[in-house]
């Protein structure tokens, strides 16, 4: 493909380009530079952050293993011992292992995609400020004896006992589900990236595996990440106000929460092994010098490999005492999962084998972790066998297993990124000497650590132990094990130590050091736009197969090399085919992220001590916060309708529907939230058939009210649609009115929904039943708040002239979050009037 490109300006007309460029993408200094967006920033602030929470829950690992070293051992107390534990898988899985791949793909996606920016850079900027105030309440809690100590996984009914557990389980259920935000930001401001922000040209087959791989893992996210935070709903309400949904004494289940977490925590091995296999995607092609072998099937097999997660957390409860059918399909659906994995190892073998191997330590890190991974995944395969399981169930065996699993699967891949990536944002290499003694340290230390766990598991060692008798034949084993660790810590340390060392007398890299064919290494490090202007790809190594392609990108002669209208902007193009549709004006730096980030985590913060003043307090904060960003930050009315772009194209500043990148980012966050009601469904249900009694005997909410409500939602939903069409044709009081009347819809049909159960005097803390009843009522009525805010918000822009029968983004993003919100009212009311009826 022939690519045509614009012409090349006198050196002063670039030069009059770039200076109105980097005044437009800027940073701000001072004390403002911590309110930029720029994705540069944002994904080193994301990077440093997680990976200090990482040595942190590193430290408590030590400790841990300080404390087994020898037995009855007293080198901590026990209540110290479970709170360090507990953090430290907390920490590892929630605060280091997703966060560090956000950190990676923020800074990485807009160079790799050949975009400017993502779409949403406010968005990833208040990610990072709700998941580092998250991260340092649930860390700090530790230094003031708060911190949780029922294990990173939580199980009633010891964390919903408040006199054995303190406030720690609050702690964590309301941190977690603080810091689940800036993971569900992430995933939408991701797949929104992946899909609309691409380089004109670059088509979906096109794209960068470590783009495939990050979509597919952002997906999962949408999928993985609600189900726990409805169940964080359920815990913290019996936690708060004894509402009993895990109490077997009125008919609640603990086996509810087993499932809900690990409906998540399962898919949440694979959305941390999945980014980190894509690093590997990106690393062996560059040092194998050839593209990829078989493009599609890794594709494939990343998707096969996200789907199939999903039908595997029971094998994490086959000693609950599940049916026959039910330890039978686990058992072949997590030995299923084998081979879409597999495949993603062959190809890379293919690949080396195909190419000439450049041996470097980013290779040998890779490697290494491969290694490592395979005897996980044949230790995995193991535990999947169910008779072996009973005999290796929470013992040090899983332990180990998790161990090679998790850091050959991304703790050695992420080094490997490092070493890498380093000169992309630093200019410099790190040290190849440092880097080969560091692998042999962390390799030889953790196999020295963890290996021994698998035989002092299958002696019998239980996990979460604080100490142990001396003659029970773990010591030594114990012993070697704590040893290991410690050189494994101090391989990464040498890694930390090669990073921060000062690197004055280092020679300058390289704009492209390792010779990779990918786009990332086109970003100029000393300036703050991207790519100086938006290039046209037709490969999927453009540096190997476009010769040409970085002096036209800065010589200004693809799309958008200049920034005359004084604003931040890129392209949105098509979903399978690259091709160009918008001008797309992103957000700036501003403070409305700090802002709202920390109002929101005052939600959470003062919810976790009850102080329910504070709480409506930073509650109406963040309501003011949110609603100044999007009134001032979104669905802007531009000065001109088109905009010149260069090479002789015009494509319009406004969309709607679809084509803009809200709509996407609406539908995605809907997915998201329905995921989450379906899990409390499933726990309607999930009571509904367990137990026979599951009413009790207990009436209510009836009939008559829940189709009420309901009736009430589905007619404020068609008000909608009429509003949507007449605002189409500009008939503005038509549209007023419609709104109007869909809010006052909206406000009967909460009402009629608290109606049902209040009738009949439905108390929540006499049995799961009415409890039940009153979590989907609540939940329900907490969309239909939502969805008030957003008539009226649209109501607002309509009389200020911002929303029109041109300019009507808004209305189609609230007319689209109210199809999910009838759906949800729909059932929500069918499924609490009709059902007691059915037995």
């Amino acid at each position: 493909m022939t690519v045509e490109l614009g012409p090349l300006l006198p050196q002063q007309e670039r030069a009059a380009q770039e200076t109105r460029l980097r005044d437009v993408w800027r940073t701000p200094s001072g004390w403002r530079y911590w309110t930029s967006v720029n994705n540069s920033e944002i994904g080193l602030w994301y990077g440093c952050t997680a990976f200090a929470f990482m040595l942190f829950a590193g430290v408590l690992a030590l400790i841990v293993r300080l404390q087994l070293a020898v037995p009855n051992n007293d080198l901590v107390s026990a209540d110290f011992y479970n709170q360090a534990f507990t953090l430290h898988g907390t920490v590892m899985m929630f605060l280091f292992a997703v966060p560090i791949f956000e950190a990676v793909a923020i800074f990485l996606l807009p160079s790799m995609l050949g975009s400017r920016e993502l779409p949403f850079p406010r968005l990833s900027a208040f990610g990072f400020w709700s998941f580092a105030i998250g991260g340092i309440f649930v860390c700090g809690s530790i230094f003031f004896g708060a911190a949780p100590n029922g294990g990173w996984f939580m199980y009633p009914p010891l964390a919903t006992d408040k006199e054995q557990i303190g406030i720690g389980a609050d702690i964590w259920l309301l941190g977690l589900s603080f810091i689940e935000v800036a993971s569900i930001a992430a995933a939408v401001e991701l797949i929104v990236g992946i899909m609309k922000c691409r380089a004109p040209g670059m088509r979906v087959n096109m794209m960068p595996l470590f783009a495939w791989y990050l979509l597919v893992v952002a997906g999962m996210i949408l999928f993985a990440f609600p189900p726990l935070i409805a169940g964080d709903l359920l815990f913290e309400m019996q936690r708060m106000f004894d509402w009993p949904f895990f109490d077997a004494a009125r008919g609640g289940d603990p086996l509810l929460w087993q499932h809900l977490f690990w409906i998540f925590g399962h898919p949440e091995v694979y959305i941390i092994f999945l980014p980190a296999i894509a690093l590997m995607a990106m690393i062996v092609p560059t040092f194998a010098q050839r593209p990829i072998v078989g493009y599609s099937w890794i594709v494939l097999a990343a998707v096969g490999t996200g789907f199939l997660s999903f039908g595997l957390w029971v094998h994490h409860m086959f000693a609950t005492g599940l049916p026959q059918i039910s330890l039978a399909f686990f058992s072949a659906a997590s030995e299923a999962v084998v081979i879409p994995t597999g495949v993603q190892i062959f190809v890379f073998i293919a690949t080396m084998l195909a190419g000439r191997v450049v041996f470097s330590v980013p290779m040998l890190f890779g490697a290494g972790g491969l290694a490592i991974f395979i005897i996980g995944g044949l230790t995995g395969v193991m535990v999947a066998l169910v008779p072996f399981d009973w005999q290796a169930h929470d013992t040090y065996f899983v332990v180990a297993h998790l161990h090679y699993v998790l850091i050959g699967g991304m703790l050695f891949p992420v080094t490997a990124g490092i070493y890498y990536f380093y000169p992309f944002f630093a200019g410099k290499k790190l040290s190849d000497r440092l880097g080969k003694i560091s692998f042999w340290l962390m390799f030889v230390g953790f196999n020295v650590a963890f290996f021994p766990m698998h035989f002092v598991g299958l002696r019998g060692m239980p996990r979460r132990v604080f100490t142990y008798p001396a003659d029970m034949g773990w010591d030594w084993m114990n012993l070697i094990s704590t040893v290991g660790a410690f050189i494994f810590a101090a391989g990464f340390a040498l890694v930390v130590a090669d990073v921060l060392r000062p690197k004055r007398r280092v020679p300058s890299a390289p704009d492209n050091p390792w010779n990779a064919g990918t786009m990332e290494w086109l970003n100029q490090r000393d300036e703050t736009w991207g790519l100086r202007s938006i290039p046209i790809v037709n490969s999927r190594y453009p540096l190997w197969d476009q010769p040409d392609l970085r002096r036209n990108i800065e010589d200004g002669r693809y799309y958008l090399p200049d920034a005359e209208t004084g604003h931040r902007e890129t392209l949105v193009t098509s979903v399978l085919d690259g091709e160009p549709i918008q001008v797309l004006r992103v957000g700036g730096s501003s403070i409305v992220t700090m802002v709202a980030a920390a109002m929101l985590g005052g939600v959470f913060i003062s919810m976790t001590y009850e102080w329910w003043w504070i709480t409506i307090g930073c509650s109406v904060g963040t309501l003011i916060a949110i609603l100044y960003w999007l009134w001032t930050g979104t669905a802007q009315i531009p000065e001109a309708d088109d905009r010149e772009v260069g090479l002789g194209q015009s494509f319009p500043l406004y969309v709607s529907g679809p084509a803009s990148v809200g709509w996407w980012a609406m539908f995605i966050t809907m997915v998201g939230d329905w995921t989450a009601f379906a899990s409390l469904v499933f726990g309607y249900f999930f009571y509904w058939t367990l137990h026979d009694d599951f009413t009790a005997g207990i009436a209510g909410p009836g009939m008559f009210w829940p189709v009420v409500a309901g009736a009430l939602f589905l007619f404020a939903w068609i008000a909608m649609l009429f509003a949507r069409s007449t605002n189409d044709h500009d008939r503005v009081w038509a549209t007023r009115l419609l709104l109007i009347g869909s809010a006052i819809l909206t406000i009967g049909g909460t009402l009629a929904g608290f109606q049902g159960p209040l009738s009949y005097d439905m108390q929540p803390t006499q049995h799961v039943y009415p409890a039940t009843v009153w979590v989907l009522v609540i939940w329900t009525a907490a969309h239909a708040a939502v969805a008030l805010i957003m008539q009226l918000y649209c109501l607002a822009r309509s009389f200020t002239g911002r929303m029109t029968g041109k300019y009507d983004q808004d209305i189609r993003n609230v007319v689209l979050f109210w199809h999910f919100m009838a759906f949800t009212a729909i059932a929500t009311f069918a499924i609490i009037g009709l059902f007691p009826s059915l037995r």
